[in-house]
């Protein structure tokens, strides 16, 4: 299955849940995403929270991981957003939302309608993101060309392999990944 979001269906969606609630731990201002955000606790809006998925400059070394890191907080924080809501508890709300998300995705024919988008929705009912590992295929910095990154082959088989036996990716694998060695300036703490 494959959803992409535009960058006006992203910040729809976000504003139609009424924000994301993030804490920084430190000041970030990224003058290319345009975000500036104070240390602190946040509830960010469709613009602001496009430029925080966005941000990668002034998080980590400034490469795609630290933005990756970024990423993966605030799925965990929309889904908070979407439990302390109640959006799968209320059924005129939940297709409210998934009329909503069809409207501003492209989805593949798995997923091209609100009743699909639902029934999703209510396979992942009760998956907290409290219970949620979020993992950055491991890699090194390419010695060639430092702006790169390369797989380092032995682990990135380890978390595959994992996967496809559902099972818990072993931490031997992302430990010596260059992007487990980042430490986000953002959590989902409220």
């Amino acid at each position: 299955m494959c959803l992409e979001v535009d960058f006006k269906g992203f910040q729809k969606f976000v504003d139609e849940l009424g924000g994301v609630d993030i804490t920084t731990h430190r000041a970030i201002k990224d003058t290319s995403s345009h975000l500036s955000l104070s240390a602190g606790k946040h509830t960010l809006k469709g613009e602001q929270a496009l430029a925080l998925v966005r941000t990668r400059h002034a998080v980590g070394d400034g490469s795609d991981l630290g933005r990756i890191q970024l990423q993966q907080t605030f799925i965990k924080a929309l889904i908070h957003r979407a439990e302390s809501i109640g959006v799968l508890s209320n059924p005129a709300r939940t297709y409210e939302l998934a009329d909503t998300a069809t409207k501003t995705v492209s989805a593949d024919s798995g997923l091209a309608s609100a009743d699909k988008l639902l029934g999703l929705a209510k396979d992942l009912k009760g998956i907290s993101p409290d219970h949620m590992n979020m993992v950055t295929l491991p890699v090194t910095y390419d010695s060639q060309d430092a702006g790169r990154v390369l797989p380092l082959t032995k682990a990135s088989h380890q978390v595959w392999q994992a996967l496809r036996d559902d099972r818990p990716i072993p931490r031997s694998a992302t430990d010596n990944s260059v992007a487990a060695r980042t430490d986000s300036p953002v959590s989902t703490e409220t």
